[in-house]
């Protein structure tokens, strides 16, 4: 799809608009995906919805119960490794 060229579409009666293919093909936009709309000054702005709500480490630090002495870096470290080594031994 060349950049200059403009594609249309119409509001049905229940205020629904369908996107021309080549744009969701483009940005693989299938059914059911979720999109951000804002009214802009230049029109409408559509966004993929982020999957998840906006979180701070504050508002999820200690939210999950942890016994025990707290896991240094490298200990850390070595958990992730091995779990990564688990799985790929698997596949």
């Amino acid at each position: 799809m060349a950049a200059s060229e403009k594609l249309t579409t119409t509001v049905s009666t229940k205020g629904q608009v369908i996107l021309p293919s080549a744009i969701r093909k483009r940005r693989d936009w299938g059914a059911g995906t979720r999109l951000q709309v804002e009214d802009t000054p230049e029109g409408v702005l559509l966004k993929p919805a982020p999957a998840f709500a906006e979180t701070r480490p504050e508002d999820v630090f200690g939210s999950l119960p942890h016994s025990g002495k707290p896991k240094t870096l490298e200990e850390m470290d070595e958990g992730v490794l091995a779990e990564a080594r688990r799985r790929h031994a698997r596949d």
